[in-house]
Order: C-alpha cells, then sequence, then structure tokens
C-alpha cells in the first residue's frame, strides 16, 4: 500500500509531471532541467528525488553530473507514465521546451562549459569534464 500511495504522490505535483514531460523525449542533464524549467537546482533535485523514489525515473552518474531517463523497467509505473504524459497537453510544456531548446543550443556539441543564471555555476555540457575540473 506504501509504494501505491509514494507513486500517486509523485505524480500529484505539477512540476514532477512538467519534468515527466521533459524526460519522455529522452535522457537529460539536471542542468538542462534546471534551464527548461527556470526553477533552481535544490528544488529540481527535491522533484527528481521524489521521482526516482517512485521508480519513475533511473539516474546515470557522468562525472560530478548526473543525467536522468524514464524508467520503463516496470509495466505498472509505464502505463502510468504513458497515461500521464498522453493528458498533459504540450501547451502546458511548451515554455519549458523553448527554455530547453535555448538552453541546448547555447551548450552546442562543441563540448563548452557554459554558466547558469550568471551565478557562476557550470553546465555538463558536452566534453565539459575535461574543460571544467571542480575547485
Amino acid at each position: 500500500m506504501n509504494e501505491l500511495v509514494t507513486i500517486f504522490k509523485a505524480l500529484s505535483d505539477e512540476t514532477r509531471l512538467r519534468i515527466v514531460k521533459l524526460l519522455e523525449q529522452g535522457e537529460l542533464c539536471v542542468c538542462d532541467i534546471v534551464a527548461a524549467l527556470d526553477m533552481v537546482q535544490p528544488k529540481v533535485s527535491f522533484h527528481l528525488s521524489a521521482l526516482k523514489e517512485a521508480g519513475f525515473l533511473k539516474d546515470r552518474k557522468q562525472g560530478r553530473w548526473t543525467h536522468y531517463s524514464l524508467n520503463d523497467n516496470d509495466l505498472f509505473r509505464r502505463m502510468l507514465l504513458l497515461s500521464v504524459c498522453e493528458r498533459v497537453s504540450r501547451e502546458a510544456v511548451r515554455e519549458d521546451r523553448t527554455r530547453l531548446a535555448s538552453f541546448m543550443e547555447k551548450k552546442g556539441s562543441k563540448g563548452t562549459v557554459i554558466s547558469i543564471k550568471a551565478q557562476g555555476k557550470r553546465c555538463c555540457g558536452p566534453g565539459a569534464l575535461s574543460r571544467h575540473r571542480p575547485a
């Protein structure tokens, strides 16, 4: 019973539904999701943690960055995600996808490390591990 409560709680938040809609197109780094949602990283990480705890996400570490994707290993959860994604309108996440596309374009394919929100934080752009070392 507790597992079902955790699952449905994870799907009861608008921000988490926005994250699921972003991830239905494929794996994203936390910095990508932060940019798309226009939220601070700790808040996004909280929502990602709730989705992962419920079994909806899987993660992959690459250096100091974590990449998330939808977990389609469990049929029940996969069917819930399909149902949820079908009911969340594209209009509801259009701004998120626009911000994500703009951010991804800035990251480019050259592997440059870019600043997020001019706060001195760095993104995991392709090849960033070889260009940016933590202090």
